[in-house]
């Protein structure tokens, strides 16, 4: 299974209600099958209460064994489904990789 899908699957156990998972490795000069840099916006109402650190820290513990098996860049948006629909996508954008050069 390709890490799209593991990942896919793993965040499901948050029962998202919106779920993008955008694969940006080859932004960072990583050639296909090189899996390693990932954008994710997830929404659930498992994060209602939470601190964003405190979510990033659930979403880390369901994906640990991807970061274990290579996954080595993850920009992370979790939020509740109010503050998604408040939400532009102009403010989602992943940094500049330390391995990405200067355009």
């Amino acid at each position: 299974m390709k890490r799209d899908a593991r990942l896919f699957q793993s965040l499901q156990q948050l029962k998202p209600v919106e779920l993008i998972i955008e694969n940006e490795s080859h932004l960072h000069g990583f050639s296909r099958g090189e899996d390693s840099h990932y954008k994710v916006l997830v929404v659930s109402k498992e994060f209602e209460g939470l601190s964003r650190v405190e979510r990033h820290q659930k979403v880390n513990a369901l994906l640990k064994e991807e970061f274990d098996q290579g996954l080595h860049a993850l920009t992370l948006r979790a939020l509740t489904e109010s503050e998604f629909s408040k939400m532009d996508a102009k403010d989602f954008q992943s940094p500049q990789c330390a391995h990405q050069s200067e355009s």
